[in-house]
């Protein structure tokens, strides 16, 4: 659908700064997000409650719309250009409506260029398993993760499923069939679009994210049965992302989860974006890998103690947060000041410094 005259600028304006956000609501100018930091748009006037009504209604699908003022959200995809594409949230904020739509670059872009390890390409070479990127919201989980799905799409032929909330990243043609399915359009939930997968003749399944126990006890399932799984969760850390997992579930069905995640996970990748000295982020970043010794602990109970075992075994090309912290610090990447706001443990970090 066509966007008002206005909000065209402003998304000319977000690609033209290379800006990641841009916030409407009612009673105050657009704000836009750059290099982490919210800078408000003084040279345009304040939106009026009309206006972002208006503005949010002229890009949701009539069909959809019934269902925002229902549900009071809605999650979108937007074609801006035919380079830029936007995720977009429509909600209400004190009985107005307001608008968050961030930046999807028009391309996918190589771990290289994303300056993430490489030792992420070893998990794209297991024929099963479950791998997660894990962080707050904005940190790019988003992003790796199409960087992993593509490199699969580069390197070999798969059937690759996507099954996201809504499509981000579109992929380029390359030597994988990848068809990506978007919530509320091709599918009616995350779970339901999962179960599919098994009669799909799928070898490699990204989800989106994973937000209840059906999503997960699905995509366990798909990774004990001969898929590669991946997909994304908002926790701070592995051992958190472990919890979280297994505390979904109702308790008596928590011990059998825990043996299904021993055996099935491959690892978790949790990532947060620093501002960088010379300008614009970096990512810092934590890599658990599943050896016998987690997976001992996860059968066991014991998550708390995974933090330890990232610690001592980077030999195994396990990455420990403090510890990379420490490595930008050093290199003159990132302030001193930023990588304590970051720090799993201050005193870890201060020992590797």
């Amino acid at each position: 659908m066509a966007a008002p005259a206005r909000l065209t600028e402003l998304l000319d304006l977000v690609v033209s700064q290379n800006a990641s956000d841009l916030h409407i609501f009612a009673g105050s100018p657009p704000v836009i997000r750059l290099s982490g930091e919210l800078v408000p748009v003084t040279n345009r006037p304040p939106f009026t409650p009309a206006e972002t009504e208006s503005l949010l209604k002229a890009i949701v699908p009539p069909e959809r719309w019934n269902k925002f003022l229902e549900n009071k959200s809605v999650d979108l995809s937007y074609a801006h250009t035919a380079r830029s594409r936007f995720r977009i949230n429509g909600y209400y904020a004190q009985g107005t409506v307001a608008v968050a739509l961030r930046l999807i670059p028009n391309k996918v872009f190589s771990f290289t260029e994303l300056n993430l390890p490489l030792v992420l390409e070893t998990f794209l070479n297991r024929p099963q398993g479950f791998f997660l990127v894990v962080g707050p919201v904005g940190q790019g989980k988003s992003t790796t993760l199409a960087a992993m799905v593509n490199r699969i799409n580069e390197t070999r032929a798969e059937h690759i499923v996507t099954i996201e909330d809504p499509v981000e990243y579109l992929f380029p043609p390359g030597k994988s069939l990848i068809q990506q399915r978007e919530i509320h359009i091709d599918a009616l939930d995350f779970h339901s679009a999962l179960e599919a997968t098994f009669r799909e003749d799928v070898n490699v399944i990204m989800v989106g994210e994973m937000r209840d126990h059906e999503t997960i006890s699905s995509a366990v399932t798909a990774a004990e049965t001969g898929h590669l799984v991946l997909s994304t969760l908002h926790t701070n850390n592995a051992s958190q992302t472990i919890d979280r997992i297994i505390d979904m579930f109702p308790a008596e069905q928590q011990d059998q989860v825990r043996v299904q995640l021993a055996g099935s996970l491959a690892g978790v990748f949790s990532q947060r974006l620093i501002p960088r000295v010379s300008g614009g982020l970096i990512p810092a970043y934590e890599l658990l890998i599943n050896n016998n010794a987690v997976a001992n602990l996860i059968r066991e109970g014991q998550t708390h103690e995974i933090g330890a075992v990232i610690q001592t075994s980077s030999g195994e090309g396990m990455i420990d947060m403090d510890r990379m912290l420490a490595n930008l610090v050093r290199k003159g990447e990132i302030t001193v000041e930023h990588a304590y706001a970051h720090a799993m443990d201050p005193k870890t970090f201060e020992h590797y410094v």
